[in-house]
């Protein structure tokens, strides 16, 4: 049973807490590029509890600040993105992306001070798609993480972005779960649904696999196993990495490129990206799978089937032909983390052997995240982007006796060579 000290120190994100710190150590996935348009529109958007605005300025350069003018604080929300930086419609007072103030527009050149002026504004860069915010010391910037997915480019790769109306951790946890795929996603699933040479069907024929669970230089990593045929045995190898990134085992292992980021936004509510490749673009985006975007802090990327319409649950469905009588595996892990509650009470669990994954990752993140309240210790791969390029998910069948580590370094190794590791330099 977990104490409320600790879930306090594991879902409070704010300035100044224990994983609200730890989390500012690593750039943050925070929006699609394609949400910034140059000159256009700033967006207005939330990240660990702060309230934010995000604009692209005429050299297509990105900002990120704090939304109120430091001036007299009314939002920059409303302000006039013009001419290389972002304008309050109050009293005239520009900034420029790095946070300068540029012009003081109400102020006589004799009383001009704005070389003394800056309003809180964050490092942000982008790659393939994706607006990366880095709040930590903006002296010391690390470099972006070389997340194989990421550094694929934006014309093979899915990206998708969903809001959670709950705590990041309880929605990151459904993630690192692999059990719950054969009953909540897989239900109604039968051995027979599955071609004789793929390998899901061991799921559907043992829904209660075993565990390999263990630490790694990034955070934590499964290896689920069942039987397979014989002198076989199937394995789903998956990843936590520090801080919110998971590797899930839903394809084979070695044509698999994803990562998913469950971003919190503030302590009840998450932002999930995914980035994964795909052969052909487009064929699983459905326009009508979520609601128009809004102005709102927390109005970007929200379902359409949610708890205010039961996420449209067809329960005759689930009678006959669906286990869990909703639509979408997405729709399907957003409906049982949010009926959760907006923050988990984790003393009234009861966890089993096949909780060993969540279990493992509660417990490196809270060590991470008191070591570095305590004497400021750098939280894993922080400040080493290069090394989250040797990390891989998926599933296989191997010999029965073969070594788990061995087996999957073996992979990794066969699909990185020749590969050279990319170099994740911080952002210029």
């Amino acid at each position: 049973m977990m104490m409320d000290e600790e879930s306090e120190i594991l879902t409070r994100v704010g300035s100044g807490t224990p994983m609200g710190n730890l989390i500012r150590q690593y750039w943050i996935p925070a929006l699609k590029s394609s949400e910034l348009v140059t000159d256009g529109d700033p967006v207005r958007f939330r990240l660990l509890c702060e309230n934010l605005i995000a604009f692209r300025d005429t050299r297509g350069r990105i900002g990120v600040m704090d939304h109120r003018c430091p001036h007299r604080c009314a939002s920059l929300f409303f302000g006039r993105n013009e001419e290389g930086g972002i304008r309050c419609v109050y009293h005239g007072w520009k900034f420029d992306v790095d946070g300068n103030c540029t012009d003081m527009a109400n102020v006589p050149p004799h009383q001009d001070f704005k070389h003394k002026v800056h309003a809180k504004a964050y490092k942000a860069t982008e790659r393939n798609g994706i607006v990366w915010i880095y709040m930590g010391d903006q002296a010391n910037i690390p470099p972006l993480p070389a997340l194989e997915a990421t550094l694929q480019p934006e014309s093979s790769i899915h990206i998708a972005m969903t809001q959670r109306d709950c705590n990041w951790l309880q929605a990151l946890e459904g993630d690192i779960d692999t059990s719950h795929f054969d009953f909540l996603h897989r239900g109604a699933a039968k051995a027979e649904d599955f071609s004789p040479d793929n390998p899901e069907r061991f799921g559907a024929l043992r829904r209660d696999p075993e565990y390999k669970v263990i630490d790694t230089d990034l955070g934590t990593m499964y290896g689920a196993h069942r039987p397979a045929d014989e002198g076989n045995t199937y394995w789903r190898i998956a990843h936590f990495l520090f801080p919110f990134w998971t590797m899930i085992p839903n394809r084979p292992f070695d044509d698999y490129i994803v990562a998913r980021a469950w971003v919190p936004l503030d302590d009840e509510h998450c932002m999930y990206l995914i980035v994964r490749n795909v052969k052909k673009k487009g064929v699983d985006e459905d326009p009508g799978r979520y609601l128009p975007n809004t102005t709102d802090w927390l109005g970007r990327w929200r379902l359409s089937a949610n708890a205010s319409n039961d996420y449209k649950i067809d329960r005759q469905a689930q009678r006959i032909s669906s286990y869990s009588g909703i639509t979408g595996t997405n729709e399907q892990d957003q409906m049982t983390s949010e009926s959760m509650g907006s923050i988990l009470d984790r003393s009234f669990e009861h966890l089993a052997p096949s909780d060993r994954m969540i279990i493992q990752t509660r417990k490196r993140l809270l060590l991470s995240a008191r070591a570095m309240a305590k004497d400021g210790t750098t939280p894993p791969g922080s400040r080493d982007g290069d090394a989250y390029f040797d990390v891989r998910s998926g599933y296989y069948v191997a010999p029965k006796d073969a070594d788990f580590l061995e087996t999957y370094r073996a992979r990794l190794s066969v699909l990185r060579h020749p590969v050279a590791r990319p170099c994740a330099q911080a952002a210029q």
